[in-house]
């Protein structure tokens, strides 16, 4: 199985790609980690910066100031500025799509997300990355929530309600939740579809049993961002990986073929939490149902 993105062609996305203009995602990576290098060499520390962006983030009105000002305005507007400058080519379609808004579609904070805010949630995806992959590793228990999206369309979906949520029953060999779920199984994280679960009841249920709780998220940029600080304020040590375009209903009004980088998701995993052949999978419990994690 390859662990590139699948596709040679890239692919378009309602607002966002990361593959810009290449046949593939892996510049993005490359761009973003040194886009946050530059950028931590600016401030105090990861923590601070990580606080600075999720701050401008959260307001449209003075993202759209500092965006306006001279790049040597102050450090928020010079952040911006460094932003824009890296991350446009993969937000080409942003300004059309807020156009193409209806009166009521502007108020759902999903879609009407900013240029501006999509450029500050790549980095910070990269910087919570930075800041909990080596606890996310050490966790007992991993759990990952996929999106449907990801399913192969041509086929007809078998997943099925197993402990917190639906899993991946491998049915088509080419459907990308299978890769991914197969991936993160030898990994020693237990991967779920994300269709019913309510996180914040799971992770009270899970933490009561006193394992230690990890979460891996897969989404498109602005849903990714949700789930992460979701996580990030209930001390669930969360990181993420987002899909190479938002291509699902929400955003085009129908699916259309999606991928995610896993080599990528591979490498953000890290070679220690590969599964030992002989270790058998530890199990917890999620109500009165009994749901199998696998460990390293």
């Amino acid at each position: 199985m390859s662990l590139g993105s699948s596709n040679t062609k890239p692919l378009v996305g309602k607002t966002y790609s990361l593959y810009g203009v290449d046949t593939n995602t892996d510049g993005y990576y490359e761009r973003v980690h040194a886009v946050a290098d530059l950028c931590l060499n600016r401030c105090a520390g990861l923590p601070e910066l990580l606080s600075i962006v999720r701050e401008i983030s959260r307001r449209k009105r003075r993202l759209k100031k500092l965006a306006s000002a001279p790049c040597d305005h102050d450090r928020e507007a010079s952040l911006v500025h460094t932003l824009s400058a890296n991350f446009s080519p993969l937000t080409a379609n942003v300004a059309s799509h807020l156009q193409g808004l209806s009166w009521s579609e502007k108020w759902d904070r999903t879609l009407a997300t900013s240029e501006e805010q999509y450029h500050l949630h790549m980095l910070e995806i990269e910087l919570v990355n930075r800041l909990n992959v080596e606890k996310f590793r050490r966790c007992e228990v991993k759990l990952a929530f996929l999106p449907h999206c990801l399913r192969d369309l041509s086929a007809d979906c078998r997943s099925a309600t197993r402990g917190a949520d639906y899993v991946c029953k491998g049915c088509s060999k080419g459907c990308n939740i299978n890769a991914v779920s197969k991936l993160l199984r030898r990994h020693g994280v237990m991967p779920y579809i994300w269709m019913t679960a309510s996180l914040r009841s799971l992770f009270r249920k899970l933490q009561k049993d006193g394992k230690s709780l990890g979460v891996l998220g897969i989404a498109c940029i602005p849903e990714l961002i949700r789930g992460i600080r979701m996580c990030s304020r209930a001390g669930v040590p969360v990181v993420g990986i987002p899909l190479d375009a938002n291509r699902c209903g929400r955003w085009w009004g129908e699916f259309h073929p999606n991928t995610v980088n896993l080599k990528q998701l591979e490498k953000l995993l890290g070679e220690e939490t590969m599964r030992r052949p002989k270790q058998p999978p530890a199990k917890f419990r999620y109500g009165a149902r009994e749901v199998r994690s696998f460990t390293a």
